[in-house]
């Protein structure tokens, strides 16, 4: 059965998820032959420069447009006359995707991006193709744009994400909670002690990883600078070389700093609490592993929606404001029995074996 796993890469968290279920797919399930491709590829250059750097400009300048255009996009009443709009520029700039579904007419769809499912969703009411099509939802809230009539199952993040979709219409027999789709590395056994000696860190001292992606955004430096007396942090400035260059050149005490990292599951498994952005990736790595989150420089729109998501299972703090980090830091730090409760609520959300039930499902 040939699969496709289509993304779009506007955005790290819908790229690590069709990643993910590709390579279980490839590793774990002959019968199937799965082919891994960026929508975005397919479409002409000028779409995919602003589908990205639109993206990108709107959430890290010009947030409150950000916030404007979410709440516009997902508004009940405004949301036939968008939608329509939609779809009519996503057709005319993606004619090439588009004739490759119709040539191609894979068995199945494995969808992480409304952008695709859209698309072929498009072309089954149409019947140019007669494709399954699986949409996996990759925050745990639903935008209305991720509602496609033609998809044949959704899978979502929790039971807070059902609930979303059902209220937007979409039949109940329709979608699963299978959780968000991560690389097998973030299951793998870790030697803490081991890990410890590779990054230089005391295995008893309380450890927070300080981790916003790849952009190294957020108030790292103040944070760092806050707690770094009271507790180890190491801090990954990614690709922002400005906060590496300085954070390294001020030698703090306790403060490990990091560039780009491909090991996030190995400082994940030597911390004890994480402030990070809640991008629906992250948060599902960090479910994983078991780690208490502290959620910061959230975007308006899908990672608000993720932290109201996580507040309603008592985990996912977040918290505003230098001094108020540190407080609910230091009170974790002194509390260990607060650190052992909150793992035990993320043991009760996590969806560890989501690209395997994902498989069972689609199979």
């Amino acid at each position: 059965m040939k699969v496709l796993i289509i993304h779009a890469s506007a955005g790290a968290g819908h790229r690590r998820a069709a990643e993910a279920v590709y390579s279980y797919i490839k590793e774990n399930e002959p019968a199937l032959e799965p082919v891994l491709l960026d929508v975005l590829e397919k479409t002409n250059g000028l779409f995919k420069f602003f589908y990205t750097w639109g993206y990108s400009f709107l959430v890290h300048h010009a947030v409150w447009l950000w916030r404007l255009s979410f709440w516009v996009t997902d508004n009940r009443l405004l949301r036939p006359a968008v939608r329509s709009l939609a779809r009519a520029v996503n057709r005319v700039n993606a004619r090439d995707l588009c004739a490759y579904l119709v040539r191609e007419n894979p068995d199945l769809v494995v969808s992480t991006h409304f952008l695709p499912s859209e698309l072929v969703s498009g072309l089954k009411n149409k019947g140019k193709i007669t494709s399954r099509l699986v949409t996996v939802i990759t925050d745990f809230g639903a935008h209305s744009f991720w509602v496609s009539p033609g998809t044949d199952l959704y899978a979502v993040a929790s039971e807070y994400t059902l609930k979303d979709l059902v209220s937007k219409g979409v039949s109940k027999d329709r979608v699963k909670v299978l959780g968000i789709p991560f690389d097998a590395k973030f299951l793998r056994k870790f030697d803490r002690a081991e890990l410890c000696r590779k990054f230089g860190i005391d295995p008893k001292g309380f450890t927070v990883l300080l981790m916003t992606g790849s952009f190294g955004l957020g108030p790292l430096e103040e944070i760092a600078e806050s707690l770094h007396r009271d507790c180890q942090v190491m801090v990954v400035c990614a690709g922002n070389k400005q906060l590496f260059r300085r954070l390294s050149g001020k030698g703090l005490e306790n403060v490990k700093v990091f560039g780009f990292v491909d090991n996030a599951e190995e400082l994940m498994a030597v911390s004890d609490l994480i402030v990070t952005k809640p991008g629906g990736a992250t948060i599902t790595e960090t479910l994983v592993m078991g780690l208490p989150a502290v959620f910061i420089s959230a975007i308006p729109g899908q990672e608000s929606v993720n932290i109201a998501a996580l507040a309603g299972y008592g985990v996912g703090a977040s918290v505003k404001g230098i001094f108020q980090i540190k407080d609910f830091v230091l009170d974790l730090k002194n509390n260990p029995e607060k650190i052992i409760e909150l793992k035990q609520r993320l043991a009760k959300i996590a969806k560890p074996f989501a690209c395997k039930d994902l498989a069972d499902a689609i199979r």
